[in-house]
């Protein structure tokens, strides 16, 4: 069945758009528009981006111990800042298209460095989950833009090295986040850790108004699919809302199962009223292309993969580990250090073979790395687990950078932003999907086991029995020793606990690797970028 689309029809051989999309026009206002300094300047963009993401996982337990957080609230500060994320990526990425990527992408870098300086300001729980939301929003400007921004300015045969220095400087800023955070967490405090993408805000700002030239769809200029964005927006809310319901009362509770119902008939009227509008905010013949397609699936299978098991390794690390921040930090360098090699490594690789390749060997190594840790115990010592660290951190850098040049090389270049918008979302839907499903297997299973551990390990079963109330507290790692406890008791509580923990943290890694090694086979479907990148500047 053909439908005619604004994205006209994709093949998997080529891109064929209709005469009114074709040839974007594009504007030079400001700017010098050198290829490699546009580069930097959206590079320093992202990196605040993958700033966040470590420091925040470093902060996690000093948010907790002094805010009183839960579980679930801790979740929060993570999935709230994924949930606004997720739901308008893509209308973003349009917004980008439309109104200018340049304009969009510094937007997004202003309201990210604004936000994450009053997240750091907040005193309360509540008021960081309302910043991290809106830092979420200006996250969704900034993401998108900044691909479209580097679709628009390399031709097709630099595009990849672009994306593998883009993912460098994203795996510096991640191997660097934990060392940085750390300190702050141990020295100042957990605040202080938001307030370093203050600076590098202000420095991506004036070198971003300096050199990045505008570009946008003009074509696209007189039309906004109003109606897509919410049907789509409401969809996706639905979808994330479900999710991380489900991980604080389980898929089976009334709210995640309304949640998901109603994120199915929004999702359908979404495709409903795409097919029929003249200008659609997400044109579907996009997915008539089998490697965009399976690139999105894929995005999505494998940041489920990881970015629920690193929440996890880093409450394991320092809650049963009983590591410092800064330690927990220099455990990890062998995953996000070993990203900021495997990065250029994917692009070169994805120039030479396609985005299929290091696609699956990412997958690969990940679902290897992943059983490798399911089976570690309480007191593993570190030789046990750097090995299973690189194999990530080098997974992660092919798997961003592969799956990135498959979604947006394969997209023409007038839907630039939309396509980015996409690869952002399906990784941000793949994390909260990590997070909540991990995340549940990981506590039904620490409550299943806790009252036997906690009896195997000497525990009087009445002193248990009222100890497995606390299956929130240990599924962080957690022991629930009462105050006053004598040594040998809190000592048999600290070992059921931790057992139980870790009994969770084993199940959770064995499906996350099962997930991963079914995502290889997404990875065959995915060949080569073939959509020109018309008017790119020569590098």
């Amino acid at each position: 069945m053909t439908h005619s689309t604004g994205a006209g029809t994709l093949d998997p051989g080529a891109v064929r758009v209709p005469p009114h999309e074709r040839a974007p026009r594009r504007t030079a206002r400001r700017g010098r528009g050198h290829p490699w300094l546009t580069l930097v300047a959206v590079a320093l963009g992202v990196m605040m981006v993958g700033l966040d993401a470590t420091v925040v996982s470093i902060a996690n337990p000093a948010i907790a111990a002094d805010l009183g957080a839960s579980l679930s609230g801790l979740q929060w500060v993570t999935n709230a800042y994924l949930l606004a994320l997720a739901v308008t990526l893509i209308p973003a990425g349009k917004i980008a298209d439309r109104f200018g990527r340049r304009r969009t992408f510094l937007a997004g870098v202003v309201g990210f460095a604004v936000s994450s300086v009053l997240i750091g300001l907040s005193g309360g729980l509540g008021a960081v989950i309302f910043w991290r939301v809106v830092q979420g929003f200006a996250g969704a400007l900034l993401q998108p833009a900044s691909l479209a921004i580097l679709r628009n300015t390399f031709p097709a045969e630099r595009l990849n090295t672009a994306i593998g220095v883009w993912g460098s400087t994203l795996g510096i800023s991640i191997a660097g986040g934990p060392i940085v955070a750390g300190l702050l967490v141990e020295n100042v405090n957990w605040e202080s850790v938001f307030f370093l993408n203050a600076p590098l805000g202000v420095v991506a700002l004036l070198v971003g108004l300096w050199v990045i030239r505008e570009s946008r769809d003009e074509d696209a200029a007189g039309s906004f699919d109003l109606p897509g964005v919410a049907l789509l927006s409401g969809a996706l809310f639905g979808l994330v809302w479900g999710l991380i319901r489900a991980g604080e009362d389980g898929f089976g509770d009334v709210v995640p199962l309304v949640s998901f119902a109603v994120s199915a008939v929004l999702f359908a009227g979404f495709v409903w009223h795409e097919l029929r509008v003249e200008r659609p905010l997400l044109p579907l013949g996009l997915f008539r292309s089998a490697s965009l397609s399976a690139a999105t699936g894929l995005i999505v299978l494998g940041f489920f993969a990881m970015f629920g098991t690193i929440f996890f390794i880093t409450l394991y690390l320092q809650q049963v580990h009983g590591m410092s921040p800064v330690e927990a930090g220099v455990r990890l360098l062998p995953m996000t250090a070993v990203f900021i090699v495997a990065s250029p490594v994917a692009g070169a690789l994805t120039s030479r073979f396609g985005p299929r390749v290091p696609l699956a060997i990412g997958m690969a190594f990940t679902a290897v790395a992943l059983f490798g840790l399911s089976r570690i115990g309480v007191a593993a010592p570190y030789v046990e687990l750097w090995p299973w660290f690189v194999l990530i951190g080098l997974a992660f850098g092919m798997v961003i950078v592969a799956g990135t040049e498959a979604i947006v090389g394969n997209a023409p270049a007038h839907l630039a932003g939309v396509a980015g918008g996409l690869q952002q979302t399906a990784a941000q839907v793949g994390g909260v999907l990590g997070t909540s499903v991990l995340g549940v297997l990981l506590s039904t299973r620490v409550g299943d086991v806790l009252f036997g551990r906690l009896t195997d390990a000497g525990v009087p079963g009445d002193a248990a029995q009222r100890l497995t109330g606390q299956g929130g507290i240990v599924s962080q790692g957690v022991a629930p020793v009462p105050p006053g406890t004598p040594g040998p008791a809190a000592e048999a509580i600290t070992t059921g606990s931790h057992l139980a923990f870790m009994d969770g943290f084993q199940t959770s890694l064995t499906v996350a690797g099962a997930v991963a090694a079914t995502a290889i086979l997404a990875a065959l479907l995915v060949r080569r970028g073939s959509a020109p990148v018309e008017g790119a500047a020569a590098v």
